[in-house]
């Protein structure tokens, strides 16, 4: 499978690195890069040659949709999106580009946050009536977006019907309310944890999930590449619970 990278950061360095290191071992589910476009390089997609690339893995910024949705388009390309930091007008982009290729789109692509996703998608109705739910995120101080848009997808799971107030960074005097907090820090060289804490009568429960480093996010996005290129694949906006699940 032939993967165009979109992105020259750290990430889209790591998702090349973990390809050549599969491409050298070999078998089954190996990977070839086409090319890496960098952006910040005044590079485009149009730098790739698309009769030699399979699908298009994007980690690099919002602001490179319209170049990534105008390749995909022209070239009927699938694609993996892995930016996080879209607005709901972006989104819709997105949306709109799904009925053309299909989209994989994630917040994380880590194995273990989609796991925990479901289990709080779970536990949320038997606990919500008599604990407090917190969400903690944590960071890199080189991290733009915030609330990390994979605390955004945690609370969608704990919330789907929205019917809690979601408060961001509590601050001043006020009493608690049916509410979920959300708090974001950064600093350092943090690779990524985020926590959900239950926070009941005598009991706390934390589910919590750390990432050691960034090489689990790419294992995640060469899975949703394998899965979005699946010869009977039609177009649709997926998720990494169609990769995982499905």
């Amino acid at each position: 499978m032939n993967i165009g990278i979109l992105g020259g950061g750290a990430m889209a360095n790591v998702l090349a690195a973990m390809m050549e290191e599969r491409r050298e071992k070999g078998g089954q589910g190996s990977f070839s890069l086409a090319g890496m476009i960098d952006p910040l390089q005044g590079e485009t997609l149009a730098k790739l040659p698309s009769a030699e690339v399979d699908v298009v893995v994007d980690f690099s910024n919002p602001a490179n949709l319209g170049m990534l949705a105008d390749y995909c388009r022209e070239h009927s390309c699938p694609a993996v999106i892995a930016t996080t930091g879209y607005d709901a007008d972006r989104i819709k982009q997105i949306e709109a580009l799904a009925t053309r290729v299909p989209i994989v789109f994630s917040a994380n692509y880590s194995l273990g946050i989609n796991i925990m996703k479901r289990v709080l998608a779970e536990i949320t109705p038997i606990l919500e009536d008599t604990f407090d739910m917190e969400i903690i995120e944590k960071h890199h101080n080189k991290k733009l977006d915030s609330p990390s848009g994979t605390a955004l997808m945690l609370l969608k799971a704990m919330d789907g019907a929205d019917t809690y107030d979601h408060v961001f960074g509590r601050d001043g005097n006020r009493k608690r309310g049916r509410e979920i907090g959300i708090h974001a820090v950064r600093g350092g060289t943090i690779a990524g944890e985020h926590a959900v804490l239950y926070a009941g009568e005598d009991e706390l429960l934390e589910i919590k999930h750390t990432a050691g480093s960034k090489k689990i996010f790419a294992a995640g996005a060469l899975k949703a590449a394998a899965f979005v290129c699946e010869a009977d694949r039609e177009p649709g906006l997926y998720t990494m619970d169609h990769v995982l699940f499905a």
